[in-house]
């Protein structure tokens, strides 16, 4: 029977337990999936510590960053057999309860599974089918190539993967943080600047003569500064912003309408922008910064996401098998 590492209580959201459970019955779309990697995403730490609501369900096992090889699939499945492939908190149609990846096995629909291609390590991939595809997929949506000036805020989980995927796609990336420690990091990563807005609040004043194309804002604070970020585009430029504060972001309509900027927000990606962005990770070598570490390790791990005390993200590998 499958195991995972399970949270029942989100005023106790570190406190893991090991629980069997039952898969979703079998259709012909289904991929079965016995699960070697698990990403850790801060959404995972918002669900199960409650900042996003309560929990659906009686225990929750988080991840979906979920990385594993197929071990059965339904009849009308056609596109993945055998290969490492790519979800918790909620019910199947048929009742039972949606597990994620801090566990042994996964049952999916095939439209959600995505092979891996050779060369793409499996504890590398595994941030990518969140973190990854979540700066991917407005980096490829907004046209960013040769010629493009980017600019990145936030480096973190998310940021550190736009810094290097909007560098493998051609354009010129401008690293932006808070914190002045990161600039070693930002400019390994492929960054041509950084930025410390800590160090230099009228940080956005300096860009009005090299404005930027497209600003991927990943912050999750609702402190961010968005005003000074609209300032710095070009003309009809677009922040785009996949972080998620828990709290209000305040801005005015004149601070987009002096530039005629376009303000908006994207939700991961879909399945044709994942197998390309797995394409140029594995064509670019593409390696994300992880911490490696057992899954039994969970309880800390979730707990230093919480701090933003990782560089910068965490994996999980299977010790339950």
């Amino acid at each position: 029977m499958p195991k995972g590492y399970a949270i029942s209580d989100t005023k106790n959201w570190t406190d893991f337990k090991v629980i069997d459970f039952d898969l979703k019955t079998p259709e012909d779309d289904d991929i079965d999936v016995s699960i070697t990697h698990c990403g850790i995403c801060g959404s995972d730490v918002h669900t199960i510590s409650g900042g996003w609501g309560p929990l659906s369900v009686p225990q929750v096992i988080p991840g979906h960053e979920i990385i594993g090889t197929v071990t059965k699939v339904g009849k009308n499945v056609k596109d993945i057999k055998g290969h490492m492939v790519d979800t918790y908190n909620s019910t199947w149609p048929d009742g039972s309860i949606a597990q994620g990846g801090y566990s042994t096995n996964i049952r999916a629909p095939e439209q959600f599974v995505f092979p891996i291609p050779e060369g793409l390590k499996s504890e590398h991939a595994a941030p990518m089918l969140c973190a990854g595809l979540t700066v991917y997929s407005p980096l490829l949506r907004n046209k960013v190539g040769p010629g493009s000036r980017v600019g990145v805020v936030g480096i973190g989980g998310l940021g550190h993967f736009a810094v290097m995927f909007a560098k493998a796609m051609g354009a010129e990336v401008v690293a932006i943080s808070h914190s002045a420690n990161k600039k070693d990091d930002a400019l390994k990563m492929g960054a041509s600047e950084f930025v410390s807005t800590k160090e230099d609040p009228e940080w956005s004043k300096k860009y009005l003569n090299k404005p930027f194309d497209v600003i991927i804002n990943t912050a999750s604070s609702a402190a961010v500064d968005l005003p000074g970020m609209v300032s710095a585009l070009k003309t009809e430029g677009r922040c785009i912003c996949v972080g998620m504060p828990e709290d209000v972001i305040k801005l005015r309509v004149q601070d987009l309408a002096m530039r005629g900027a376009f303000l908006g927000s994207s939700h991961i990606g879909n399945k044709k922008e994942a197998l390309s962005m797995l394409k140029l990770a594995a064509e670019k070598k593409i390696e994300p910064w992880i911490e490696l570490v057992d899954m039994k390790e969970c309880s800390k791990a979730v707990e230093r996401v919480s701090k933003g005390d990782i560089r910068y993200r965490f994996v999980l590998k299977q010790d339950l098998n």
